[in-house]
């Protein structure tokens, strides 16, 4: 079901409303262990016609509001919400459990360059380079990351590993690998 309504600049926005099961993956690489909800690729053209990569989505879930959530294609056209522990702590609800869901693209979405990693690409332009040449959605990946660090000394060594990252061309996904593998 789709619904269409206009906001203040007049520009329609396709908002689309279904009730969906909350799944978790078993084995799934780095996914294993993920709770999410699966949004069909109807749906997902429904918000943002003709593509095939993530996205970024706002909301409802059960009444909870949302925004700036990423929607991550998952092949054949087929898209995942991955819903993480606080979203379902919000919510009451886990794996296995009912949940209504009111999605629209959420366009607005920005988050600035913290400071501090803007300092350290000042020294290192090369890095700064291939962050910017990274689809937006990418480089959010890695700047949530980074603001999401409850402590400074968490927050100092995640920005040195995004640098090195930037530096030996490595996306989000491979820089989370990599690190593992040096655990």
């Amino acid at each position: 079901m789709i619904n269409k309504y206009e906001t203040n600049t007049s520009d329609i926005i396709n908002m689309v409303d279904f009730n969906t099961l909350i799944l978790q993956f078993n084995e799934q690489g780095e996914k294993t262990g993920w709770s999410y909800i699966e949004v069909s690729a109807d749906l997902a053209c429904q918000l943002l016609p003709n593509n095939k990569k993530s996205f970024r989505v706002k909301g409802m879930l059960d009444g909870f509001a949302f925004a700036g959530l990423a929607l991550i294609p998952m092949g054949e056209g087929n898209f995942i919400l991955p819903l993480k522990a606080d979203i379902r702590k919000a919510i009451h609800k886990n794996a296995g459990a009912m949940l209504h869901i009111k999605l629209e693209h959420d366009k607005d979405f920005k988050i600035d360059i913290p400071d501090d990693l803007q300092e350290c690409f000042d020294f290192e332009p090369e890095a700064a380079d291939f962050f910017f040449s990274l689809p937006k959605s990418h480089r959010n990946y890695f700047i949530k990351w980074i603001t999401d660090a409850k402590t400074s000394e968490t927050r100092a060594k995640r920005i040195v590993n995004t640098v090195n990252a930037m530096l030996r061309k490595w996306p989000y996904n491979v820089m989370l690998r990599e690190m593992r593998k040096n655990v």
